[in-house]
């Protein structure tokens, strides 16, 4: 799960079928790589078709996409570029298309710029969240999140990256499923507390935001918990001590099970923190980390003890 910090641009999941089918028709660059047949089988789909077979269709399409030799997919990266800067002049262009330019910018000649264009573009506000499960591609493109996750013993990338890629691998555990992400707003859980929890039992997050000189206490969790502060200074005090430690920005504090936890912020600033912790199983260890991400894509294959 990621949750934005600042405003926040990432790539997720498959798009649906329509708009992967708009992309066949105008990008005729991706179609030489994906190959005719490959287009024609997506343009003709219909819905009645069923769930796997497009998925099917996806799979091939975007298993050749992401096979091209490099000099192939250069080429067409050059040639999209150049095609939408020319329409740049007589045309406002899409939001992925403009995409498209940024990123190629960023990783010229990297077959992920042609990739962005199947998968969902999604914008969160400072505050706002996507849940991202196991096996689905996704790039975390601008801003800063707190990023949640499971454990897990893989992470597989393919494209917008310099560190190793594994195309075989991340195209074969892909689940193709089409689904926009919800945004996740947090359910208030306390004063000054939002939580935010998965559609899973595996984790669940906390954003505490302490106004100055302001005390807030929260109630013990049946499992361990990790506190991280992102902004701000104070105390952080649990039942066995006698007297708060200091907390600053960059601080990370490990909190025993069943522990209640007072927070206190300055009297001169806020402060905001992130608990991460587990409430079905308390044998189950959480990973929470403050990233500011660009231009990474990649597909998470996790797995949970």
């Amino acid at each position: 799960m990621a949750i934005a910090v600042t405003e926040f641009h990432a790539l997720f999941g498959f798009a649906g079928i329509e708009e992967v089918k708009d992309v066949i028709r105008i990008v005729p660059e991706v179609v030489g790589l994906i190959g005719r047949e490959d287009a024609k089988k997506l343009i003709n789909f219909k819905g009645y078709h069923g769930g796997n077979d497009v998925r099917s269709l996806l799979r091939s399409a975007f298993t050749k996409l992401m096979a091209s030799s490099k000099e192939a997919a250069s080429e067409a990266i050059n040639k999209l570029k150049c095609r939408l800067n020319d329409s740049s002049k007589i045309r406002t262009l899409t939001k992925k298309e403009e995409l498209v330019l940024s990123l190629e910018r960023q990783y010229p000649e990297d077959v992920g710029v042609l990739a962005a264009l199947f998968f969902n573009y999604v914008k969160l506000s400072p505050g706002e969240a996507i849940y991202i499960g196991a096996n689905e591609p996704h790039a975390y493109l601008s801003g800063e999140c707190i990023e949640c996750m499971a454990t897990s013993d893989n992470v597989v990338r393919a494209g917008l990256t310099p560190k190793y890629r594994d195309v075989q691998t991340l195209c074969s555990m892909l689940t193709y499923k089409q689904i926009f992400p919800e945004i996740l707003q947090g359910v208030p859980v306390q004063p000054y507390v939002r939580r935010y929890s998965p559609p899973s039992d595996e984790f669940e997050v906390d954003c505490c935001f302490v106004p100055p000189g302001e005390v807030v206490v929260i109630s013990s969790a049946p499992s361990l918990s990790i506190f991280l502060v992102l902004t701000g200074e104070g105390d952080i005090q649990v039942d066995s001590m006698l007297q708060g430690e200091k907390a600053k920005e960059g601080d990370v504090f490990f909190v025993p099970s069943n522990t209640k936890v007072k927070l206190s912020a300055c009297v001169h600033a806020s402060m905001q923190l992130y608990r991460a912790g587990v409430s079905s199983n308390p044998c189950m260890s959480v990973t929470l980390m403050l990233q500011a991400k660009r231009s990474q894509l990649e597909s998470i294959y996790e797995i949970t003890s």
